[in-house]
């Protein structure tokens, strides 16, 4: 689960509301509705949560435009720690995302556990298109919670005209605005699916427009730019590229949903204020 997407999602789709000695909690207590709804679904045995503690991480050292804090609404932002102990009282493994990013672990986590012995799947539940790279046939799939949407290999090459393995590659050439990297002068969506779809690497395209084998058109504009720009091209793949070798701590075991933390839930639902959501908890693991 990308808790980081979830507690934005929450902030600007749920009402806000406050806990009883002020403090705003409206995306908080959205997060924790939205998690419940989510343990109750047929199917989910193995659940955890992925937060960006702090906004930055080491991609900021390596390039000074990456994504930082900066503009976030204070209201939100005083619900980061707030909202990482509420997932933690349901019962739900969360990793906390300090030098990396919640993205990372999600891959790491995917990466890890996907071969291992009973999974059956394994689904990370987020839009975000960075995550479209760890897809690994209907093994391994994205899930928009939002619009019910599934992503697996094939809508992945249905969407982007291109494999998993090519999706970093593909936001080096057109850019992430979200995470703060521009991409190429030139390069739009449709020219880089259909180049990667020949040259599925960065380093495969050539430099002479003339030694494409591919139609696209302005060929010979975009082969200058990315002759000009290829340093910064392989810089943003790096970006775009998420860690597997996130030290992640569990094992699959650890990562079973047994049931809500009673006294943790009970006395942080009286904090915010919202008693209804220990009410509905329909399991509690054993003290």
């Amino acid at each position: 689960m990308d808790g980081t997407y979830e507690l934005f999602r929450s902030y600007f789709g749920a009402p806000p509301a406050r806990a009883p000695n002020g403090r705003e909690v409206g995306a908080t207590r959205g997060l924790m509705r939205s998690m419940l709804s989510l343990l109750a679904e047929p199917g989910v045995t193995h659940v955890a949560c992925a937060f960006d503690h702090v906004i930055e991480s080491f991609r900021n050292d390596l390039y000074p435009g990456y994504k930082t804090g900066e503009g976030i609404a204070p209201d939100l932002l005083d619900q980061f720690d707030l909202v990482e102990r509420a997932v933690h009282a349901l019962g739900i493994v969360v990793w906390s995302m300090v030098e990396f990013e919640a993205d990372d672990a999600l891959a790491a986590g995917a990466h890890r556990w996907a071969d291992a012995d009973g999974v059956e799947q394994v689904v990370i539940c987020t839009p975000d298109k960075d995550l479209r790279q760890c897809v690994r046939g209907t093994k391994v799939i994205c899930l928009d919670r939002r619009q019910r949407a599934i992503a697996d290999e094939p809508a992945v090459r249905a969407r982007y005209g291109i494999g998993p393995d090519s999706i970093p590659d593909w936001l080096a050439l057109v850019g992430d605005t979200a995470d703060g990297y521009p991409g190429l002068p030139r390069w739009g969506e449709k020219s880089a699916s259909a180049v990667l779809a020949r040259y599925p690497r960065l380093e495969d395209i050539p430099d002479d427009h003339r030694q494409w084998k591919v139609d696209v058109r302005g060929a010979l504009s975009l082969a200058d730019s990315i002759r000009t720009h290829r340093e910064e091209a392989m810089l943003f793949r790096t970006l775009a590229t998420l860690r597997t070798d996130v030290p992640l701590p569990e094992t699959i075991d650890d990562l079973r949903w047994r049931g809500g933390r009673r006294a943790e839930l009970e006395a942080l639902c009286n904090e915010i204020g919202e008693p209804d959501i220990a009410q509905r908890m329909p399991l509690w693991r054993e003290p």
